[in-house]
């Protein structure tokens, strides 16, 4: 989906780690999963592309004790990462974040990633980890520094906003 987004060195670097380590093999397996999960997180394909290369190298330096759980620990780097990046709990409201020209195909304008990107930082992490990545508001919170109830509020917003995108979007085709 956005894989064709990672430039040809982020590509090069993956497919270098990329050896019989679980891990590397985890990333470059799940190159389009991870990168889609970054972009949705982030709402900035530089940025994305960062995060991305970050949760990587934190991968590296810190692996999973076991090689069943290196999925899931690269999915945790990435969101980490993320959260280092954006500090989602710490912006300030901000006007909705608008796709420039360009920043996202017109074939992907008025989908769910749209939708989804184009949430207030904060809502829309707890929107990816809650709903998409299955995270507990307990796990949310501890990651997110705040508390179970703000995630709640924050989840629901989330949902109306992404649901009236989705609709409005719907009703202008």
């Amino acid at each position: 989906m956005f894989s064709s987004r990672l430039s040809q060195a982020v590509v090069k670097r993956v497919k270098e780690h990329a050896a019989p380590d679980e891990l590397c093999k985890t990333f470059h397996d799940h190159v389009n999963y991870l990168y889609t999960l970054s972009l949705l997180l982030t709402a900035d394909h530089d940025k994305a592309e960062q995060c991305f290369v970050g949760g990587l190298e934190d991968c590296l330096e810190g692996r999973p004790a076991l090689q069943e759980w290196a999925h899931s620990w690269a999915r945790r780097a990435i969101i980490r990462n993320a959260i280092r990046m954006v500090s989602p709990a710490r912006n300030k409201i901000q006007p909705a974040a608008q796709p420039t020209e360009g920043e996202l195909p017109e074939t992907e304008a008025g989908t769910p990633a749209a939708a989804i990107t184009s949430l207030q930082p904060f809502e829309r992490f707890v929107y990816v980890m809650s709903l998409l990545e299955g995270y507990s508001d307990r796990e949310c919170s501890v990651l997110l520094g705040c508390t179970i109830s703000k995630i709640a509020r924050a989840r629901s917003r989330a949902l109306q906003q992404v649901a009236g995108a989705l609709l409005h979007s719907e009703s202008a085709t």
